[in-house]
């Protein structure tokens, strides 16, 4: 028997035009440094020049479904080009602005762009690739004046102005009817290990997802909200908050080229966002430079932290310090990203309640998950066995934009290279990247675990751990410590900390200090170049047994 419903499609065309009108008094706020004076407009007005930015585009050529891509900051015009290009029917590629250089040229290529919007401050870093860009026809800079457009240059390339083309334009545009199945949008992996890979979401994916941002479960996004997107616009679509604002009207706060802890802070005060999201290091940032010059940051309900496991200490310290929740959660790009997200039973208690919060939380009901260990078997969802992590669901990537990768899917599922247990209520735990768990006589180390405890300590401000050869242990850990700004402490002083906290055999007798740990493109600690320079002899290590 069939059902007797509609079968309607969904559509990112649909959101835009119910959004953009029963929303449409939801605020769009972008920061300008300027506390007195950002830039301000509405839901209703992105949409009407979003809808001059599609009839722009079908003057460039833009018919079907061309990439259009993006090399911008979280600021209204790139907002724009999220509404218009896939609603229009093409495919929306957001360039990750980090990357290096080679490899931004590599992704537009492999992708085939045909247009990029390009924030005239990134000209420097965007100038030199134009030429080398082989599929792009036309370049759309938005700000700046003429002497940007005339820095720009290649042969078959045509430059605009970005307000100049929408001026004149219809400021309503037929969005068409589409195949809810079609590509909306794409991003890239950052490519640490290869080339980077393309995933491409359909406009049923960014739907459903977009619907999961906003269950209570999720990210509870609801129309009462005002969201600062610090995650960048071009890593995993900004985790879904820009759609799901359009879905419910949650005002929007973007903070363009403004993501240091003070105009962060600054920015809090100012406009009083109720739910932020970024990675767990720029939240570092922010509870230095709110110890060092307080800020009222009562406004926040909650904070969303993603992109790498998020330090137990720093969860805790925005609580006790400021009543600000750190919601745990965890993705990738290639599950648009939302797989899971720390909400403790609600009969939970105390430290129990803390250690369902210090997970990677719950998988939804869309997404489902399994460990594989070792022997390449199911592994017990019991909260003790521990395998890689697979998922498969409506809004996890199922393939790469051409590119096979057969050794990242298994049987229809996705192998996410990460490694931890489930629990029997669904609980995700993961104890690390199956590239950077430390093997250790016959036994694994947890380097996030040993991370989570050196980052305790009050005098440290950041730790990453890496394996490096021991002749008798296969691997032994290392310790890279950041220290806070006027703390003082040695190997020992860290090490003596860890006693009790770990088990005894896992102590590391390897410690550096820098002054930075380096960082991926979207702020992950990039544990192969701490790697590669233990290798080359870059660092000073410090030895400490007993």
């Amino acid at each position: 028997m069939r059902s007797t419903m509609q079968d309607v499609p969904l559509s990112i065309a649909d959101l835009v035009r119910y959004g953009t009108t029963v929303h449409g008094r939801a605020r769009v706020v972008t920061w300008t440094g300027d506390a007195a004076n950002p830039r301000r407009s509405t839901l209703a007005e992105v949409g009407a020049r979003a809808a001059r930015l599609a009839h722009a585009l079908r003057g460039l050529g833009v018919t079907g479904d061309q990439r259009v891509a993006t090399f911008q900051w979280n600021n209204q015009e790139h907002l724009e080009a999220y509404f218009a290009v896939p609603a229009m029917g093409a495919v929306l590629h957001t360039l990750n602005i980090r990357l290096h250089p080679d490899q931004v040229v590599y992704i537009a290529d492999h992708a085939e762009d045909h247009v990029v919007i390009v924030d005239a401050s990134l000209l420097p870093l965007f100038a030199p690739i134009l030429p080398r860009l082989r599929t792009v026809r036309h370049v759309v800079v938005s700000g700046g004046g003429p002497a940007d457009l005339g820095a720009l240059a290649a042969e078959g390339v045509a430059v605009h102005s970005y307000e100049e083309l929408l001026a004149g334009r219809p400021d309503t545009f037929d969005w068409p009817a589409g195949d809810e199945r079609d590509a909306a949008a794409m991003c890239y992996t950052s490519g640490t290990t290869g080339a980077p890979k393309g995933v491409a979401y359909s406009h049923r994916s960014i739907y459903l997802h977009s619907m999961q941002v906003c269950m209570t479960d999720g990210k509870a996004l609801s129309q009462g909200d005002t969201a600062l997107a610090v995650v960048p616009m071009f890593h995993a679509m900004s985790w879904g908050l820009p759609y799901a604002a359009l879905m419910v009207g949650a005002s929007l706060l973007l903070p363009d080229r403004f993501l240091q802890p003070g105009p962060l802070a600054d920015m809090i005060q100012a406009e009083r966002p109720t739910i932020a999201a970024a990675v767990p290091t720029i939240w570092q940032g922010v509870l230095q430079e709110l110890e060092a010059a307080p800020r009222d940051v009562s406004s926040l309900h909650r904070v969303v932290v993603g992109g790498m496991a998020c330090p137990p200490s720093l969860m805790r310290r925005f609580e006790e310090l400021y009543g600000i929740p750190v919601l745990h959660a965890w993705g990738m790009t290639e599950t648009s990203p939302l797989g899971s997200i720390a909400r403790p039973p609600a009969d939970s208690e105390g430290e129990e309640r803390w250690a369902y919060r210090l997970s990677q939380g719950r998988l939804p009901a869309s997404v489902h998950g399994r460990l594989i260990g070792a022997d390449g078997r199911p592994v017990p969802h019991d909260g003790s066995g521990v395998g890689e992590l697979e998922v498969r669901g409506p809004w996890i990537t199922g393939a790469y934009h051409r590119d096979d990768a057969p050794e990242r899917f298994h049987d229809g599922w996705l192998r996410t290279g990460d490694v931890g247990t489930l629990t029997p209520d669904g609980f995700l735990r993961l104890t690390d990247r199956a590239k950077d768990v430390i093997k250790s006589g016959g036994e694994w180390i947890s380097s996030v675990e040993l991370e989570n405890q050196v980052m305790s300590h009050p005098a440290v401000a950041e730790a990453a751990v890496v394996a490096v050869p021991d002749p008798t242990w296969d691997e032994r850990p290392l310790v890279a410590v950041i220290l806070k700004d006027g703390a003082v402490a040695e190997a020992a002083e860290l090490r003596a900390f860890l006693a009790g906290r770990v088990p005894r055999w896992q102590l590391p007798e390897y410690w550096t200090f820098v002054d930075e740990v380096p960082k991926t493109s979207v702020g992950k600690f990039d544990k192969k170049v701490l790697r590669t320079r233990h290798a080359e002899g870059g660092l000073k290590v410090a030895e400490v047994r007993g």
